[in-house]
């Protein structure tokens, strides 16, 4: 493979529905991620070492599979391993089966997030819309007490604690599933403590040491995303050599890193950051192939809810006029057969993917 270059595989022409089923049971499709969806063929891609793609071929996953089995060696391992992981079924992540797709409902209690800081810093308030989150379709409430937004400053760690754990506490002693949107270690073990069961870290558990083995010990699922920086630098002229690749490269090795301390794929989801040390155009080539991250083995999600690159240049368009935005985007990862989606408008969200599900399914 060194010779070749970097392999990637990515599932191209999409089916779903009966369409999906029909082309399953013919042997012409495979099931993406385990299906419902499925894929005809692939694009495989050669990265070489300059950093940039070097050949793109698309054909049907058996003629690829041919081929890297005639190279034999680590092509033959590394396609083996791709093709597995692109067709093979997720378990539940969190306890939600993965298909139908479920919604991350979010809730900042802060008072500078880029959207809605200050609507939620008491902590009362902050239980209030938690509870509505859940009521109107949000799977897990993802609760955050430090804004990550372009430019945010830094939280300490007390102060954190302060506006998380109360909302965290009494959320989970409902019942509710709860995720703890943050990058401190100190934070999430005490999060933990209260009754989180997810970790959503902007830094992939890389921020603090102490953060991948407190993982690992609580079992806790984790959402690994992508940055490139840090907020307070994220959108300086943020660079990559082929941004789809080299975030997959990242998350592929936060991957592997997670599994060497223990923990199971299926506990792990992905995010590859859309919006964080990312240029619109870096964006867009992103939420273009996501179906490339099925690569990984893992559950996807995408937060591209409210988010400034959506609004397409205007600065007049504040967050909360990038509704129907944030809904088309989503439901174009969700064509891609991505299985969470971190939402602020949790019930409209939902109901737009309640359409989209009963047009997929033909019902």
């Amino acid at each position: 493979m060194a010779a070749l270059g970097r392999l990637y595989l990515r599932p191209c022409d999409l089916l779903a529905g009966a369409s999906a089923r029909a082309a399953i049971a013919a042997g012409a499709a495979f099931p993406l991620a385990g299906g419902p969806m499925a894929f005809r063929c692939c694009e495989l891609v050669v990265r070489g070492e300059g950093g940039r793609p070097t050949r793109r071929w698309r054909a049907p996953l058996a003629e690829i599979e041919a081929w890297a089995h005639e190279c034999g060696g680590q092509v033959a391992d590394r396609i083996a391993g791709l093709a597995a992981n692109v067709t093979a079924t997720r378990p539940a992540f969190a306890g939600f089966p993965l298909d139908p797709p479920h919604l991350f409902g979010v809730l900042n209690v802060t008072p500078d997030s880029f959207s809605d800081g200050g609507e939620h810093a008491d902590p009362d308030a902050a239980i209030a819309w938690g509870r509505l989150l859940g009521e109107g379709g949000a799977a897990i409430v993802d609760v955050g007490g430090e804004s990550t937004r372009p430019g945010a400053h830094a939280v300490a760690v007390e102060e954190e604690c302060r506006r998380v754990l109360p909302v965290v506490r009494d959320l989970a002693a409902r019942g509710a599933v709860v995720s703890l949107d943050s990058r401190h270690a100190d934070v999430m073990a005490r999060a933990l403590d209260a009754g989180a069961c997810v970790l959503n870290d902007v830094t992939a558990l890389t921020h603090e040491a102490a953060s991948l083995p407190l993982a690992s010990r609580h079992h806790a699922k984790v959402v690994l995303m992508h940055m490139q920086g840090t907020p307070q630098t994220m959108q300086n002229a943020p660079i990559y050599d082929d941004v789809v690749l080299d975030v997959f490269d990242y998350l592929e090795g936060r991957v592997a890193a997670c599994e060497d301390a223990g923990m199971p794929r299926g506990d792990l989801c992905v995010d590859p950051g859309i919006g964080f040390g990312k240029t619109l155009a870096h964006n867009l080539a992103l939420l273009e192939t996501l179906s490339l991250f099925h690569g990984l083995g893992t559950a996807i999600l995408v937060g591209v809810s409210r988010k400034s690159f959506l609004a397409g240049g205007r600065s007049d368009m504040l967050p909360r006029a990038r509704l129907a935005a944030s809904i088309a985007a989503g439901l174009a990862a969700l064509n891609q057969g991505v299985q969470f989606l971190r939402v602020h408008d949790v019930p409209v969200t939902r109901q737009a993917i309640d359409v989209w599900l009963s047009l997929r399914s033909g019902r």
